[in-house]
């Protein structure tokens, strides 16, 4: 899809509507064309300029004069310019700079995108390619990495439960030479994960944990978390049909983290890296774990189970400690955990906590830049009041309802060392409902790219 160059591309030239209406003034055939298609010199309109055979000679793509594009515009024009052109090579003719030529390049890349594993398919599907020079290599990875986070969170629960994942996580592990353990079943009350035990052992799918380990022990240490329950029916606070419908992608967490750990080992930033993915199945049986339940941790607080459909934030509790034991550096957690979240912030922007304003400054500069966009929110300890129980250390969620994603953060953070290691929780949505051109209705792996250009700009 991305290639170094080649001297048969056709020119992408991106221009504004006054540059274009000189070029058209000057251009018999242009004129012809654009009263013939009514074009309008819009923001993102392409122009197709032929040879009196009809053979495409060159594109121009009309961009808005005035000020610097937004990066998520350059996205969709780049998804809306590839999707109108044919099989066959083009080069980015734009005086611009290199980031926002990369904008273009992935939603050109996304914009091709599509879960077909389970369609009958007779027809030959032609991808166009785009000359992307020095940056190949880098954007190839983070679009095969998208391309990777996207799959697993559209891949159906029955393709897709805890086991799947493990395999999904040894296989990159033995690509890129990292060593993989699994902690399953029975043995993650014998090794002291019992948060996650207690959430999985009502499915018939074994719950685990999964671990790979990749880089120099001398690098700085990177823990990297996500929620992987691979199906969420909310246990017996059950979850209606209309809510359990999409919840394929509670496992979105684990997914944008497994994608980030590709890109990481494929990028060698030189880290240390640890991955964790706690792997579940939330749901009812007469062994799962029910409301009022009261249920120990690895960190030794105990939990009084308010709502069984709180699971993500007990898987991952166990998973935090663990990381927190290693001593690393940063750890960053992942996680399609709360609705709260999206009622605040909608289904584009994901929410961020951090117990670093710096670092967290940092991220959201950054995601903005790169069209990824990450919104900090409040670590405000007072809420911590609303978690209370008379006969645990701790409620699994409030019943209150209010302040529903800053109460899971509070939560999850009892489980990490605030006061010696940097942390970032996303609390992500992980899917799209509407279809854009650089986006397909469905998997959305959002703060993977905002992630990554933040540690790639850390351990550069």
């Amino acid at each position: 899809m991305f290639i170094e160059s080649t001297k048969d591309a056709i020119a992408l030239n991106v221009v504004s509507k006054s540059e274009l209406q000189k070029i058209v003034a000057s251009e018999e055939r242009l004129q012809k064309y654009v009263a013939l298609e009514n074009f309008d010199y819009s923001d993102g309109k392409v122009l197709k300029q032929v040879s009196e055979d009809f053979e495409l000679e060159q594109v121009y793509v009309v961009l808005e004069e005035a000020k610097r594009p937004d990066p998520k515009r350059i996205l969709e024009i780049g998804g809306r310019v590839a999707k109108q052109l044919k099989k066959g090579s083009y080069y980015l003719n734009w005086d611009s700079d290199s980031d926002l030529k990369n904008q273009f390049a992935l939603g050109w890349g996304l914009s091709q995108y599509a879960f077909d594993q389970f369609v009958s398919k007779d027809e030959e599907i032609y991808v166009p390619e785009l000359v992307t020079g020095e940056d190949t290599d880098l954007l190839q990875a983070e679009l095969e990495s998208l391309f990777m986070a996207k799959d697993l969170v559209n891949s159906p629960a029955n393709h897709m439960n805890p086991e799947h994942l493990e395999k999904v996580v040894q296989e990159l592990a033995e690509e890129f030479e990292a060593e993989f353990s699994v902690v399953r079943g029975d043995q993650l009350v014998s090794e002291n994960f019992p948060a996650i035990y207690e959430v999985g052992k009502g499915s018939v799918v074994a719950p685990r944990l999964i671990e790979l380990n990749w880089g120099k022990e001398s690098d700085p240490k990177l823990c990297i978390v996500g929620k992987g329950v691979c199906f969420d029916a909310g246990g017996y606070d059950l979850k209606p049909s209309a809510g359990m419908r999409k919840m394929k992608k509670d496992m979105g967490g684990a997914a944008i983290s497994i994608a980030l750990a590709r890109l990481i080992m494929k990028a060698e930033l030189p880290v240390h890296l640890k991955l964790l993915v706690p792997a579940v199945e939330n749901l009812v049986s007469g062994n799962a774990f029910k409301p009022g339940d009261v249920i120990n941790t690895r960190k030794g607080m105990s939990v009084e189970i308010d709502n069984t459909d709180a699971e993500g934030r007990l898987v991952l509790c166990d998973a935090l400690t663990y990381a927190s034991e290693t001593n690393p550096e940063i750890i960053i957690n992942f996680a399609t955990l709360t609705g709260a979240c999206r009622v605040a912030l909608g289904q584009d922007l994901p929410g961020m906590y951090s117990n670093n304003d710096e670092l967290a400054e940092a991220l959201k500069a950054i995601s903005f830049k790169i069209g990824d966009p990450v919104w900090q929110m409040p670590l405000y300890f007072p809420y911590m009041n609303m978690l209370s129980s008379s006969i645990a250390d701790t409620l699994n969620s409030s019943p209150t309802g209010f302040a529903g994603s800053v109460t899971a953060a509070l939560y999850l953070s009892h489980f990490v060392n605030l006061e010696k290691e940097d942390w970032v929780h996303f609390d992500v949505y992980a899917w799209s409902d509407e279809t854009r051109s650089y986006l397909q209705k469905g998997a959305d792996a959002q703060t993977l790219r905002a992630a990554f250009h933040y540690l790639s700009d850390r351990y550069s």
